[in-house]
């Protein structure tokens, strides 16, 4: 197969598959070359000498099949389509990989959930995922948890500041909570499903985070928890989260930002919901794609001054 010198990324060993799909997401990841581990790091081969990048000499892959498209969580393996033959191939090209299973149906229900059925390996969901130095252990039949949002919640976690108030109102497990409790002061975390706080609560005690509070309660009902505004809100619902803005409103502080992510077909879908709100700026992104005309976007919501009578 060979070796050859090429540019690469050096990162800790539990950030590796992180840094991994960040890398191939971006187009930057060589993949005729092998991951090299160096004393407890991982070096990862890149196609352009991005910023702290080194020269390092990486081994070849044997030319292989691509294939199927698949989205990792952790251990398990995620199909679109229920395909065994490739579920089996897709079970085998990594040896950290234990299932390998395929949606039933879309998130759907009050716990905003998916149904998977098992094509491969272990009749199990439940599955650990290392992300960024946390680990998150989530059953993905009772929680919904999306791996794709790891270089989003690296992004918040860069706009916090020391100290500040945030509130997760649809956390889940706890990815972004228990990210941005890492530089947040408080982070309040809710979800209406018990599953949901049951693991969020588990994670916390794993990473050790100590400024959380998890919150079993419909989001709606939020601003009847808490007498004083947060810095900021995060609204990541699998489904809209446009019906929850008048509770991100009330509890977010003038001049604080709201993070409201909307499943969409078009630019600036979700600017007209906004419109009977105090706002004193908007900014939009494209997150990740949902389907060919479908993508999840971010908006980062600055809300403005109380208005006087």
């Amino acid at each position: 197969m060979g070796e050859r010198e090429q540019w690469a990324v050096m990162v800790a060993r539990e950030d590796g598959e992180a840094e991994r799909r960040r890398l191939l997401g971006a187009g930057l990841l060589d993949r005729s070359l092998r991951v090299r581990a160096e004393a407890g790091r991982l070096l990862l081969p890149v196609l352009a000498p991005v910023e702290g990048a080194v020269r390092a000499i990486f081994a070849a892959h044997a030319p292989r099949e691509e294939l199927p498209r698949h989205e990792l969580v952790g251990g398990v393996a995620i199909l679109a389509e229920p395909d065994r033959a490739a579920a089996e191939r897709v079970l085998a090209s990594r040896p950290s990989l234990r299932t390998v299973v395929a949606p039933v149906g879309h998130v759907e229900g009050p716990y905003r959930t998916r149904r998977f059925e098992v094509l491969a390996g272990e009749p199990s969901t439940v599955t650990e995922v290392r992300e960024h130095g946390l680990v998150f252990r989530v059953d993905l039949s009772t929680v919904y948890f999306s791996a794709r949002l790891s270089t989003e919640r690296q992004r918040l976690l860069d706009l916090v500041r020391p100290g500040e108030r945030v509130l997760d109102m649809f956390a889940g497990a706890g990815p972004f909570a228990l990210t941005l409790a890492r530089r947040a002061g408080f982070v309040a975390a809710a979800d209406i499903n018990p599953a949901a706080v049951e693991a969020m609560v588990e994670n916390c005690r794993r990473n050790r985070v100590r400024n959380l509070l998890p919150i079993l309660a419909d989001a709606a009902h939020l601003p009847s928890f808490f007498s004083r505004p947060f810095d900021r809100v995060v609204m990541n619902l699998p489904l809209s989260p446009v019906p929850f803005l008048p509770a991100a409103f009330s509890l977010c502080k003038p001049g604080g930002t709201i993070h409201l992510y909307h499943l969409q077909d078009e630019a600036g879908a979700a600017l007209e919901a906004l419109r009977p709100f105090t706002v004193a700026g908007v900014t939009e992104h494209r997150v990740r794609s949902y389907s060919p005309a479908r993508w999840h976007a971010a908006y980062d919501i600055l809300v403005g001054p109380a208005e006087s009578n």
